[in-house]
């Protein structure tokens, strides 16, 4: 019985052994068949010999994709735009800013409009007045040099658009602008379009800005600068708007140099939002002239989502622009000015323009809600000339405007009624309190 049972034993000894060997060899057949190689066999190397990998039946597969985790869906949200208008750099102003120390500090300039300014994502202002070297001096109308302490304040303020395509570019030559171009290389988180420094415009230049994975071009043009004709070698400088004959460099006023409409197109393709801002319109007029109306549906039809003009001094209508081809774009026709001691009074109101694009998986758009214009008023004093204060006009009061500089300057009485008024017939539906705005909770 013992050398039976013991004969058993070994015989389970030896089976247990081969099916351990069976499990080994038949466990790593199967992880290099997974691995996707075939062992190799020195004598039979038919890589035709493996096994094919079986495939997954439904139920795997979706118990796989079940097993997977879920891609977190898309968060909407929104981007901020605030633009404001002329930055006048008239003597008065420049004056203002001048220290006891005989430094220059022009901080003042932008606290009216703190609040905006730190809630708002892209921020632009037209710098209306060239930098062109504190070295030749300071200079007011009609051929301005503004201190390039004013440029500080605006990128210490937050701005990081300055459009500088005006009719005063040119104030100081080709040389003044190519200093505010150097100047402003000094400051690379702002964006300055507009003008081209030393080199020119050398490259197809079209200003991008990205805020919050969405790209926008800005692009910048002027009229002309202050002349009928245009120097030459100035097109290399300044982004012009109007046509111009290249044989005798006259400008054509009532037609739109076709090199906007080329910019706006390539913008359209480098873009998410495209935002023209031409320096254009008469001044003093508060309804957009017939040449206007014609360019901005040219640019409505380019490509252009928005156009925010400047150089008429006053604030002219907002409206949207339905081109032929179903292109819509916003359009802000005037601004007006942010800073003068001009001494009309309606070139004491002024527009700040407040747009609020949102942000989908799938589209960038202008929304109706928190889109607009919020008037503003210039307060200047005199005896001496001196800035004060910009305010909104719906904190305006009347014993700021009876206190108005104005009167003594201009010789021109400034009534909260009257401002009122203008907004009202000018701006009408598209006015936003500027409660609502600072009380808007934006999406992102």
């Amino acid at each position: 019985m013992k050398k039976r049972l013991a004969a058993l034993a070994v015989s389970l000894l030896c089976f247990s052994s081969l099916f351990s060997y069976w499990l080994y060899t038949s466990d790593r057949l199967s992880v290099i068949a997974v691995a996707g190689f075939q062992e190799t066999n020195p004598e039979n190397n038919d890589l035709s010999a493996a096994e094919p990998e079986k495939e997954l039946d439904t139920a795997q597969k979706e118990a796989i994709e079940q097993s997977l985790p879920e891609e977190e869906p898309f968060q909407e949200y929104d981007i901020t735009l605030m633009a404001v208008g002329d930055n006048l750099m008239h003597m008065g102003i420049v004056n203002t800013g001048k220290q006891e120390d005989g430094t220059y500090d022009y901080s003042v300039l932008f606290q009216g409009i703190r609040s905006l300014l730190d809630i708002s994502d892209i921020k632009i202002i037209n710098q209306e007045t060239i930098l062109g070297g504190n070295e030749l001096g300071f200079s007011g109308y009609p051929r301005f040099n503004s201190p390039t302490q004013a440029g500080d304040a605006i990128a210490e303020a937050g701005f990081n658009v300055v459009l500088h395509a005006s009719n005063h570019s040119a104030d100081q030559n080709i040389e003044g602008i190519n200093h505010c171009a150097a100047f402003w290389n000094t400051h690379p988180e702002v964006l300055v379009t507009g003008i081209y420094g030393e080199n020119g415009n050398t490259s197809d230049n079209i200003p991008l800005l990205t805020v919050k994975d969405v790209t926008f071009a800005v692009l910048n043009y002027t009229y002309g600068p202050n002349a009928e004709t245009l120097p030459r070698g100035l097109e290399d400088h300044l982004n012009l708007l109007c046509a111009w004959n290249e044989n005798s460099r006259a400008l054509d006023f009532t037609t739109l140099n076709p090199q906007v409409l080329e910019d706006i197109s390539r913008a359209r393709e480098l873009a998410d939002v495209v935002i023209v801002c031409p320096h254009w319109g008469a001044e003093y007029a508060t309804a957009p002239s017939s040449y206007q109306k014609t360019f901005a549906l040219q640019m409505a039809e380019a490509g252009a989502d928005v156009i925010i003009g400047t150089h008429p001094h006053v604030v002219q209508p907002v409206e949207w622009i339905e081109a032929e081809n179903g292109n819509r774009t916003l359009c802000y026709y005037s601004l007006g000015n942010y800073l003068s001691t001009q001494k009309q009074a309606v070139c004491m109101l002024e527009a700040l323009a407040w747009i609020t694009f949102h942000v989908t998986e799938d589209e960038v758009f202008i929304t109706d809600k928190n889109t607009g214009v919020i008037p503003m008023v210039c307060q200047y004093s005199s005896g001496p000339l001196r800035f004060e204060k910009v305010y909104f006009l719906e904190d305006y009061t009347e014993t700021e405007a009876l206190a108005h500089g104005i009167r003594n300057y201009g010789g021109v009485a400034l009534r909260i009624e009257d401002l009122e008024k203008w907004s009202s017939e000018i701006l009408g539906d598209w006015i936003l309190p500027v409660s609502q705005i600072l009380n808007t909770d934006y999406q992102g």
